[in-house]
């Protein structure tokens, strides 16, 4: 299956249980692939046959800005979703909260989901 990769994409947002973390915006990193069939795409070199990655990004940044999830792994299964109603066959997300644990570089979950997971 064809990919589109988002790569590092960095919001801040409110997630977490800690009380400050209610209070405060903290980094969120975004990482996804999404899988859909893009040889449509590939032959007609034309954005209305393919999944706008833009468009989901955009999305995807207006949710986390918005959103006070209490768990990274709901606002993970959130931001897989809005892949998921553009059409994307599959989705692989991993969110991660940069130094969320001390001596760590972050922490995170990696979640995988599909249309039938969101009906």
């Amino acid at each position: 299956m064809d990919k589109i990769l988002i790569k590092d994409l960095l919001v801040r947002g409110i997630v977490g249980i800690n009380d400050w973390e209610r209070e405060k915006e903290q980094d969120i990193l975004v990482n996804m692939v999404i899988e859909h069939d893009l040889m449509k795409a590939s032959l007609s070199d034309n954005i209305d046959d393919t999944l706008n990655y833009r468009t989901i990004t955009k999305e995807m940044i207006e949710y986390l800005k918005s959103s006070k999830h209490y768990l990274v792994e709901t606002l993970a299964h959130e931001l897989a979703g809005i892949a998921i109603r553009h059409g994307a066959q599959h989705v692989t997300i991993r969110l991660e909260k940069p130094n969320a644990l001390r001596f760590a570089d972050s922490v995170g979950v990696e979640l995988i989901r599909t249309p039938d997971q969101y009906e």
